[in-house]
């Protein structure tokens, strides 16, 4: 990830409906959820969800699959990791160990 991709990215989070989407599906993990049901949860008509949906797709953060005549979303891991790894890359002035709090606080709990 370069400092452009990484910019939408958070560009993309930084609104609250999107963060709360965003949240939403890393909870809802691999199996996603539909755009209805999304804009169900958070209480926000279809239309916003649509195009709220559309910049964290373009930011690389979420992806969909369409399942028959509906599409789910699901965060995109492969963009989350390549965003976490983008923040971490020069962690700790050359102390990786400094880096293992922060490691752990974000790896899921088991």
């Amino acid at each position: 990830m370069d400092i452009m991709n990484a910019t939408m990215a958070f560009a993309a989070l930084s609104q609250p409906t999107r963060l709360a989407v965003f949240r939403l599906l890393i909870k809802a993990g691999p199996d996603g959820m539909s755009a209805g049901d999304i804009a169900e949860v958070l209480n926000v008509r279809q239309n916003t969800m649509s195009a709220n949906l559309a910049v964290l797709l373009n930011a690389g953060l979420l992806r969909n699959e369409r399942r028959g005549r509906s599409i789910r979303y699901s965060a995109d891991m492969n963009g989350v990791r390549a965003l976490l790894a983008f923040l971490m890359s020069d962690c700790c002035g050359g102390h990786p160990e400094l880096c293992q709090q922060v490691i752990d606080e974000i790896a899921c709990a088991s």
